[in-house]
C-alpha cells in the first residue's frame, strides 16, 4: 500500500510540475491571463544591475526562480524512521520530521541557519531550504524547534506557503527571541526579517529589510552601547538598492537605508566585539579575504564610518562549484570575536596553492584587524592528500573556545563521500586539538532537489557547555537536516579552571553542587561539567567521592 501511495504521490507532483511549467511559458507568450497567488504566474524574474565596480567572478551563483510552486500536501507523503545517527558518541537528530517524529520520504532539507536562546539553551530554532519534493526546486523558508535541547523536533511546516525563499539566516537577542532573515526574489532581490517571541513556534508579520543574495545576518550580545544591534550584508550584486549593507537599532521592526562598503566583498558573515565594534569578512573577488571594521555603528547617532578595510591573507581564496558540491559554494568566510580579550579571529575553506582542493584556514588579530597571524592549517591530514575539507564552519564561546567544524573525504580517497569533522581550540587558535570525526560517512551528491549542491553553509553557535550544530547530510540516502551538540572538553574537578585540580576547587565544587546557577555566574568562563568526575553525565552528591579522590595524593 505504502509502495502505490508513493507513486501515486509521485506521479501527481510530476503532472503538476508540467502543468505548472506550462502555464508559465503560456503566460510568458501571452497566451494566458496571470492568475491570482499562483507562484508560477505571479513572479517574473527580476533585473538584475551589476555594479561595474563590484563584479561578482562567478555571476551564475546566486538564487533563482525557474520552477514553480507545487503545492504537496505533507499528510500524503511516505515517512519512514527517523534514525539517531551515531559516531563515537556524537549523537545527530534529524530536525526536518514530520509530526509524528518520523522522516518526510521524498522531499529535501538543506544550507541549516541555527540559533539558540542564550537564556536557556533547550530552546533552539533551525531554519532550512525546504523543498517539498525533489522533483521540484522550488524552495521556501524551512524551520524547526526544539525545547528540550534538541533530543525532539518539531516542523510545523514553512514560515510563507508558496513563497519563493532561501538563504535561511537565524540569530537571537538577549532575551530569547528568534529572528530569521530570509531571502526572495519576489519583484527583485530582497529580504524580509521574520520574529518569534515563543522558541520558534510561531513567526510574526516580516519587516522588510532591503537584503540581497547571500545575505548573512548578526545581533550584538555585548554588554556595549550596541546590545541588540541588528545588522546585515549581503552581495550587492543582486539586490533590490544599489547598496551591501543595513542596520536595525529596534530590534529589527526597522531597518536603515542600505549603504555601499568601501571595498568588494560578499559570501562572508558578520561579528560583533564586546565594545560593540562590528566586523566583517568575505571574499574581495580574489585570494585571501576582505576584512573590515566599524567602531561607529554601534551607534545610532553616528554616520556610517569604517575605520579599517584591508585584504587578508587566508592562504588561498574562497572560490566556488565543483568537486563535493558542484552548484554551490565550498564554505563561506567565517569572522568571529572573542568577548573576552578582543580577539578577531577568520576561518574557512580556501583554495590552497598546493595540491589539496581544499583546506580549513585560520587566522587572528590582536590589535583590531591592523596585523594578522600567518594562516594555520586546522585539518590534520598530510598535507598534498588530495582531500576536500569544505564547508569549513567556526564560532567562538563565551570563556574564549574556538570550535571548527567542516565536511572530510579523507576517508574516502578520490571521492566526496563525506563525515562532519571538528576540532577546537583553548588558546586563542595558537594549537588546534585532533580531528576528530562527529558525524557517520555521507554521500553528499544524493537526493539533489533538481539543482546539484547540498546548500551553501552549515552553522554553529558555541557556549561555555559545547557546539550547538546544524548541518546538512544524507544519511537516509536524501537530503535532511542535522541537529549536532558537540560537549566542551573537560578537566573534571578542575572546578576554577586555572588548569590543575587542588584545593582551591573545593569551595567552586561544593558551589556547582548546592547552586548550579550560582556557579555558572561566579565562573562565567568554566564548564560546570568538570564537576561531574565520576562520568555519568550529572554534577550531584555521586560526585562527591571520586572528587575527593582526586585531591588525595596517591
Amino acid at each position: 500500500m505504502k509502495t502505490h501511495r508513493l507513486v501515486l504521490v509521485s506521479l501527481l507532483t510530476l503532472a503538476l510540475v508540467i502543468l505548472g511549467a506550462a502555464r508559465l511559458k503560456d503566460v510568458a507568450s501571452g497566451s494566458a491571463a496571470p492568475q491570482a497567488v499562483t507562484a508560477d504566474t505571479k513572479i517574473a524574474p527580476p533585473q538584475v544591475t551589476q555594479s561595474p565596480e563590484q563584479e561578482e567572478p562567478f555571476p551564475l551563483h546566486h538564487e533563482v526562480l525557474d520552477q514553480p510552486f507545487v503545492p504537496i500536501p505533507r499528510e500524503l507523503m511516505p515517512t519512514s524512521p527517523a534514525f539517531l545517527w551515531e559516531r563515537d558518541g556524537y549523537v545527530s537528530v534529524q530536525a526536518n520530521v514530520n509530526s509524528q517524529g518520523q522522516n518526510i520520504v521524498g522531499d529535501a532539507a538543506n544550507e541549516p541557519s541555527i540559533a539558540v536562546d542564550p537564556t536557556n539553551q533547550n530552546r533552539i530554532v533551525i531554519g532550512w531550504r525546504q523543498f517539498d519534493t525533489i522533483q521540484n526546486n522550488f524552495r521556501q523558508a524551512g524551520f524547526g524547534y526544539t525545547a528540550d535541547g534538541g533530543k525532539t523536533w518539531t516542523f510545523p511546516g514553512v514560515i510563507e506557503p508558496g513563497v519563493f525563499r532561501s538563504d535561511p539566516v537565524l540569530d537571537s537577542d538577549t532575551d530569547g527571541n528568534f529572528f530569521y532573515n530570509s531571502l526572495t526574489n519576489v519583484g527583485g532581490y530582497t529580504c524580509q526579517v521574520f520574529k518569534s517571541v515563543d522558541g520558534g513556534k510561531t513567526w510574526g508579520s516580516k519587516t522588510q529589510a532591503f537584503g540581497g543574495d547571500k545575505q548573512w545576518m548578526v545581533i550584538d550580545r555585548s554588554n556595549s552601547m550596541g546590545r541588540n544591534n541588528m545588522y546585515a550584508y549581503w552581495n550587492r550584486s543582486f539586490s533590490i538598492c544599489n547598496g551591501a549593507f543595513t542596520r536595525s537599532y529596534d530590534r529589527g521592526q526597522t531597518w536603515v537605508d542600505c549603504t555601499n562598503f568601501p571595498t568588494t566583498v560578499y559570501w562572508g558573515t558578520l561579528a560583533t566585539g564586546p565594545d560593540g565594534t562590528l566586523y566583517l569578512n568575505g571574499t574581495p573577488g580574489g585570494s585571501g579575504y576582505a576584512f573590515l571594521k566599524s567602531t561607529t555603528l554601534k551607534d545610532k547617532n553616528q554616520p556610517v564610518k569604517w575605520d579599517l578595510w584591508k585584504t587578508v591573507d587566508m592562504g588561498g581564496s574562497i572560490g566556488s562549484f565543483g568537486g563535493p558540491n558542484p552548484g554551490g559554494l565550498l564554505g563561506q568566510a567565517w569572522i568571529a570575536a572573542d568577548q573576552n580579550n578582543g580577539n578577531v579571529y577568520m576561518c574557512g575553506s580556501v583554495d590552497p596553492p598546493a595540491a589539496d582542493p581544499r583546506d580549513v584556514m585560520f587566522v587572528r588579530s590582536t590589535d583590531g584587524g591592523v596585523n594578522w597571524s600567518t594562516p594555520k592549517r586546522i585539518n590534520d591530514d598530510a598535507p598534498g592528500s588530495n582531500n576536500w575539507q569544505w564547508f569549513g564552519t567556526m564560532s567562538v564561546a563565551p570563556n574564549g573556545r574556538i570550535d571548527v567544524i567542516w565536511n572530510d573525504t579523507r576517508a574516502n580517497p578520490g571521492g566526496y563521500k563525506s563525515e562532519l569533522y571538528y576540532s577546537y581550540s583553548i588558546d586563542a587558535g595558537a594549537t588546534w586539538s585532533k580531528n576528530v570525526a562527529v558525524s557517520p560517512q555521507f554521500d553528499p551528491q544524493l537526493g539533489y532537489p533538481q539543482q546539484n549542491k547540498i546548500g551553501d553553509y552549515y552553522t554553529m553557535v558555541s557556549f561555555n557547555e559545547g557546539a550547538h550544530v546544524a548541518y546538512a547530510a544524507t544519511f537516509n540516502l536524501e537530503q535532511d537536516v542535522y541537529y549536532l551538540f558537540i560537549a566542551a572538553p573537560t578537566k573534571p574537578g578542575d572546578m576554577n579552571c586555572d588548569g590543575v585540580v587542588n584545593n582551591f576547587d573545593i569551595d567552586p565544587f561544593v558551589l556547582a553542587l548546592t547552586d548550579p546557577n550560582g556557579y555558572k555566574a561566579k565562573f562565567p568562563n568554566c564548564n560546570i561539567m568538570n564537576g561531574d568526575v565520576n562520568g555519568d553525565g550529572k554534577v550531584d552528591n555521586f560526585d562527591i567521592d571520586p572528587f575527593v579522590k582526586l585531591l588525595t595524593p596517591p
